[in-house]
Order: structure tokens, then C-alpha cells, then sequence
């Protein structure tokens, strides 16, 4: 049977913790926009920094990470199955071999090329 959280690790250890964290890239933000330093917030050319750093810190106060205390003991529950070996899992290399085999095998079946229109 998998832990379950109390509420003070819950409340303390995750909901406390995600506030603070939340607080903190907030503040990251704001010092950003107060000292000019908002050139790496633009990703493409036709960006304007400044106003993706305004859109980051305006997003960012409207975050809230915290997950439901169900949910974490779901995942909690999910390791322990995983590392009691209840379930199945994959290596990447499995996954990615299975998606080009897939990729490959769409490609061939979906191949028109060769034919004239």
C-alpha cells in the first residue's frame, strides 16, 4: 500500500514549498523588467521583449502549481506498483524504436510518389 500524505506534508511540504517557488520566479521576473533585463525573453525575431517579459510576469502571478492531495498519492501509489514491478514500463530506446518502426511503416503505406497525377 502506497503512503499517504498527511496534511501538514501536504500543506507544508508541497503546497507552502509551490507558493514560494511561484513567489520566487515572480519576483526573478519583476527584477528582470526593473533592471532592463528582458533580451533573453523574446524567442523569435519578430518578438518584442519587453513585451514577452510583461506577458511572463503577468502569467506567472496568475500561476498556482499546486496539485491536488489525491492526485500525489496517486502518483505515490503508481512508484510503488512500478517499483514492485505491477507494471509495465519502457527504456526510451523501446519507445523510439517503436515510433520510427511506426513512422516508417506510415510513410511506406501512405507513399505516393511514384504515382502520376
Amino acid at each position: 500500500m502506497a503512503k499517504k500524505l498527511n496534511w501538514f506534508e501536504y500543506w507544508i511540504g508541497h503546497c507552502w514549498m509551490t507558493g514560494w517557488q511561484n513567489i520566487r520566479g515572480s519576483f526573478r521576473i519583476w527584477a528582470d523588467l526593473m533592471t532592463g533585463n528582458y533580451k533573453d525573453y523574446a524567442l523569435m525575431w519578430y518578438d518584442d521583449p519587453y513585451d514577452e517579459c510583461v506577458d511572463w510576469f503577468w502569467q506567472c502571478l496568475g500561476d498556482d502549481d499546486t496539485l491536488p492531495k489525491e492526485f500525489l498519492e496517486g502518483l505515490l501509489e503508481m512508484c510503488d506498483r512500478i517499483d514492485r514491478g505491477e507494471e509495465k514500463t519502457y527504456s526510451i530506446d523501446e519507445v523510439m524504436d517503436q515510433l520510427r518502426d511506426r513512422l516508417e511503416t506510415d510513410h511506406s503505406e501512405n507513399d505516393c510518389g511514384s504515382e502520376d497525377v
